[in-house]
């Protein structure tokens, strides 16, 4: 709790207190004004009034008319002052009895209105009697509470005269005594103030700076010139390119690797900003286009005439400072990582491959026209068992023939040397082409496709017939390879915008949502499926549908079936 908050509960309390005995002081001390004045004006007067008619009786045998005149004058103010219970009654009664003497005086008459008179000094003494205990309980109780209060506000002020004191002048005198430690350099010092968060808080800043000068102290110029000089040296014999920006894309630091890479010099790089340099240096200029969404692909970069390939990396620096808790942004390394060799491995390997692909299809082809020659009746009848095994070498013969154009198509995506024939296709005819292609296997598992066609007539792609034909027989025999008997493939074409999208939806187990990026790497089947194909189809038709500037998809789900998509750009008319 702050010591500000602590001041003002207790010295509120006390105040509040204070003030809540003065009221009750004052409520008290006009109750029994009030008690006082009721017994003054209710029964002194009419004892008052009783005790001057009995005066004025005895006076009425020696002069009658005033005697009369004032017993009737004190009588009339004592039946305005009736306020005890049966002084009515007896007034009353006074009344009649005085009445009753004027017309015929009498001894017995006398001592009746004596009696009365008595009965109302009588009832108003008890009154008087009792209006007093009531004023001595309303005084007992206006002493019981005004001691209450007194003895709670002296133990509040005694609390706060011993406490209050000591809890500001206790880390007032431990942080004196620490001051002066650091004062004698002794920068191991620390304060930890417990109960007020101001003083907590100043306990926090006097370790920091206890902290920093500590740090200070034991950080000399020539260790920290030393430290520079070994992280300089470092980041110098890295093979991988190094350069550091500060929070203001000022360079600070660029090692050998990077100067030879940007043809730079040291001194025209270093203390420069990056755009500065960017002017007259395309590498630069290219690094910082891409300097807060880092591209992907490598970047070729020709140095000692030959052909680099890099990967850039932009890593954020951020620091937490002596004594404080959030981070602090103070630029950013850029890092080119050298993949050249990977690169050269992966050429080879995609030259090997087409070669090979290249290779085989030749003798899978003489393969193929044998089986069909053997086939033929003219070289001889074939019992049941012999055309099994030559169709069993037909289809295996044939699955041989589509791995290696498979293959061969990757090949050709990888090196670059994709050739596309770019026209404007009709989106019907692609899709016409594309199921009559797979008719024959549709019918094997008696699985039906229907196509719905959300375009215009003149409606047309900018695409490469063929490539474009190869996706979609791709899509459809993936489709019917998964769907189960007796079911039905959609084909859905449809115009959004500036594209056309073709989608092919089956009616298979699905696909997690966790592969679906992976389905269109190289080489990957989805876990725990028939694995019946070589993985290059959808790889292969991602390359040729983003190469015509389109896009490829899935949308799956499991046991919810699967829809293959892909977009291509619509030609304006």
């Amino acid at each position: 709790m702050k010591l500000k908050t602590k001041l003002t509960l207790g010295v509120g309390l006390l105040f509040l207190l204070i003030v809540l005995l003065s009221v009750m002081g004052s409520v008290y001390i006009n109750k029994l004004k009030s008690d006082t004045e009721k017994i003054l004006t209710a029964n002194y007067n009419s004892i008052e009034y009783s005790k001057n008619m009995l005066l004025a009786l005895d006076k009425i045998s020696i002069d009658s008319t005033i005697a009369i005149k004032d017993f009737k004058k004190y009588n009339a103010l004592q039946e305005k002052n009736l306020t005890e219970f049966g002084e009515k009654e007896a007034t009353q009664n006074l009344s009649l009895h005085f009445n009753d003497y004027l017309k015929q005086p009498g001894t017995e008459k006398e001592k009746l209105i004596r009696e009365d008179l008595v009965q109302i000094m009588s009832l108003n003494m008890k009154g008087i009697v009792r209006k007093s205990d009531i004023a001595i309980i309303t005084a007992e109780n206006a002493t019981f509470w005004i001691v209450s209060l007194g003895t709670v506000c002296f133990l509040i002020a005694f609390i706060l005269l011993f406490n209050l004191p000591q809890a500001i002048a206790e880390p007032i005198n431990q942080l004196t005594f620490s001051i002066r430690q650091i004062a004698n350099k002794n920068y191991n010092e620390r304060v930890h103030f417990k109960g007020s968060e101001e003083f907590s808080d100043l306990a926090d800043s006097f370790n920091v700076m206890a902290e920093k000068l500590q740090e200070y102290e034991s950080s000399t110029l020539s260790k920290q010139l030393m430290d520079k000089k070994r992280i300089e040296t470092l980041v110098d014999n890295m093979q991988d390119a190094v350069i550091g920006l500060d929070e203001n894309h000022l360079i600070y630091m660029i090692n050998d690797e990077a100067l030879k890479i940007t043809n730079l010099r040291r001194e025209e790089i270093v203390g420069k900003t990056a755009h500065e340099v960017a002017v007259n240096n395309d590498l630069i200029r290219e690094l910082l286009k891409n300097i807060d969404h880092p591209i992907k692909e490598p970047i070729k970069i020709v140095t000692d005439h030959k052909e680099n390939y890099f990967e850039q990396d932009i890593i954020p620096i951020n620091i937490i400072k002596t004594g404080e808790k959030e981070k602090k942004y103070i630029g950013k390394v850029i890092l080119l990582r050298n993949i050249t060799p990977f690169k050269e491995l992966d050429f080879a390997k995609t030259n090997f491959i087409a070669t090979i692909s290249h290779e085989l299809k030749t003798p899978i082809s003489a393969i193929k026209m044998g089986v069909q020659l053997l086939s033929n009746q003219k070289f001889g009848e074939l019992n049941d068992q012999q055309k099994e095994l030559l169709k069993s070498i037909n289809e295996d013969g044939q699955r041989l023939l589509d791995i290696t154009g498979e293959l061969l198509n990757l090949s050709q995506v990888e090196t670059g040397n994709i050739r596309l024939n770019i026209t404007n296709c009709s989106p019907k005819e692609i899709v016409q082409a594309s199921i009559k292609n797979i008719e024959k296997l549709a019918e094997e598992k008696n699985i039906s496709i229907t196509t719905q066609y959300f375009l215009r007539d003149n409606d047309l792609v900018a695409a490469d017939f063929d490539k474009t034909v190869w996706v979609m027989n791709n899509f459809l025999s993936n489709a019917v390879r998964h769907s189960f008997q007796d079911e039905n493939i959609k084909i859905s074409v449809e115009r959004s915008d500036s594209f056309v999208i073709f989608s092919v939806k089956d009616t298979g187990i699905g696909i997690d949502e966790k592969y679906h990026r992976q389905v269109f790497d190289r080489y990957f089947q989805v876990p725990g499926e028939q694995q019946n194909g070589t993985g290059l189809g959808l790889a292969i038709s991602k390359n040729f549908i983003e190469k015509q500037q389109g896009e490829i998809g899935v949308k799956s789900s499991p046991n919810q079936g699967s829809t293959f998509y892909f977009r291509l750009p619509l030609v304006e008319n």
